[in-house]
């Protein structure tokens, strides 16, 4: 509110702000893969909840902005904790559905801090002030985290941060895994990306924007990860075609020459930044990204050319198996790993903690049921994208253009790899869907006034909002 006390502004800045710093240490911190990291994520969220427990009690009145996604998230956590009960029977065996009770708690405990996230992002991330200041930051962090992981890759000492030694077989800039550091970028890249195309950034940023998406989209090549690859190059036709529907109120008042003078100049920055990227490849050095490609091989490492069944065609094959036992709540979620020996058909020496496909994988550990859940997400997801690149604001159009090519990349990365699995990654993504789900709840409800005048009330009109304020509702 306007009027509220300065104190009430403050408050709603930190809960923004606490955001990002959580996505900025996530991230630097190995993908916040280890206990330690973990840790100390769940403390910073426990302190915004903490702020914002404080903020109700100086409102005399809690807020709450709940979006569609929230709720297949809420039933995959519902699902966890029931798979995580247990009960000992007469002989001292543990019964439940889980195979590892201990690990599905511990994800739980991790997925329901991921929803907090999400539900924090989706009453503090929502005035326009704060979405370009959201921008502004996954921008320059993004550019940031770039250009360290490309001199890191160039002096690379066999430590990180040239300080804390690594035995990982492939690390690229503070992740043990260079998949999961394009995984990273693949979430960064669309949103830069998706505001240059709309024209929503300031004529005086607009070099730094598309500087960050050439730095970015060159470390994803120099990762040599061949899913990075593939899914920069599907979240880059993606935005493309998305880009042909967005929509701007002044567009309707438009001559067909002025619309297609637009559609050109969205082209031109298209085909621009491509061949930057691609004289950057040759600039750095093409032959290890070719070899990659063409070969299967990692130059970098010196590995063996690998068929995709050595590589992941036989724990998919033994994935599948433990579908077909477990088919309607899966072995747990985060059990996969302690389930799969139980299941291969090799001699179970070596140790698979993920099916390197997170379609599958769900399907694994949560059976049909957390299957069907993660499906009404995307569902949810694509419709809200799809009311959000229809916004008037070019701002709330880019952003909205920038979430749905990033949820697309990643998406498609999922296919091959477990990107969603890190908490990184999985924290940026979820914060982003949320995002785009209340810019897609605003444009929506406005759309749809004079039928749910009552329902549009409920939602944050972003595009209207004063840039002083965060606006909220409920759901």
């Amino acid at each position: 509110m306007n009027t509220a006390p300065a104190v009430y502004g403050h408050l709603n800045k930190s809960l923004a702000i606490g955001l990002m710093i959580a996505v900025a240490f996530t991230s630097l911190a190995h993908g916040a893969v280890e206990p330690w990291s973990v840790f100390i994520f769940e403390c910073v969220m426990l302190a915004l909840v903490a702020l914002w427990a404080v903020k109700a009690f100086k409102d005399k009145q809690v807020h709450l902005a709940i979006p569609d996604l929230v709720l297949p998230l809420a039933g995959l956590a519902l699902l966890g904790i029931v798979q995580s009960l247990a009960i000992t029977d007469r002989t001292g065996r543990l019964l439940s559905l889980s195979k590892d009770v201990g690990a599905t708690r511990a994800t739980v405990t991790v997925l329901i801090f991921l929803l907090l996230s999400s539900l924090i992002a989706s009453n503090f991330w929502t005035s326009r002030a704060v979405l370009l200041a959201v921008a502004n930051f996954l921008t320059i962090f993004g550019l940031a985290m770039a250009v360290f992981a490309l001199v890191q890759h160039f002096a690379w000492n066999g430590k990180f941060y040239w300080i804390r030694p690594t035995e990982a077989p492939s690390p690229f800039g503070p992740f043990a895994n260079h998949n999961h550091f394009a995984g990273l970028m693949e979430l960064l890249i669309p949103i830069p990306f998706g505001l240059l195309l709309t024209r929503a950034v300031r004529s005086e940023l607009r070099w730094l924007y598309g500087f960050a998406v050439f730095m970015m989209s060159l470390a994803v090549l120099a990762s040599l990860s061949r899913g990075g690859m593939v899914s920069l190059a599907a979240s880059l036709v993606f935005i493309l075609l998305l880009s042909l529907r967005v929509r701007r109120h002044r567009d309707q008042s438009r001559a067909p020459v002025s619309r297609l003078a637009a559609l050109a100049g969205r082209i031109a920055i298209i085909i621009t930044i491509l061949i930057i990227i691609v004289a950057g490849v040759f600039w750095i050095g093409a032959d290890p990204i070719i070899e990659r490609v063409t070969s299967g091989q990692s130059a970098a490492h010196g590995a063996r050319p690998e068929s995709f069944f050595n590589s992941r065609g036989w724990v998919w094959r033994d994935t599948l198996a433990m579908i077909r036992a477990n088919p309607l709540t899966g072995v747990g979620l985060g059990a996969y790993g302690t389930a799969f020996s139980l299941y291969t058909a090799s001699d179970g020496s070596l140790r698979v903690p993920q099916a390197h496909n997170d379609y599958l994988q769900i399907v694994a550990d949560c059976g049909i049921i957390g299957g069907l859940l993660a499906l009404w997400f995307i569902v949810l997801l694509g419709r809200a994208i799809a009311y959000g690149i229809k916004a008037r604001d070019p701002l709330m159009a880019g952003m909205s253009l920038g979430c749905g090519a990033s949820a697309f990349a990643i998406l498609v990365h999922s296919i091959f790899d477990f990107n969603l699995q890190v908490p990184s990654n999985g924290l940026l993504f979820l914060l982003l869907a949320a995002v785009a789900a209340q810019i897609g709840a605003a444009v929506r409800a406005q759309a749809q006034s004079p039928l749910l005048a009552d329902r549009a009330s409920r939602y944050p009109i972003i595009e209207d909002a004063p840039a002083t304020s965060i606006a909220r509702g409920t759901s």
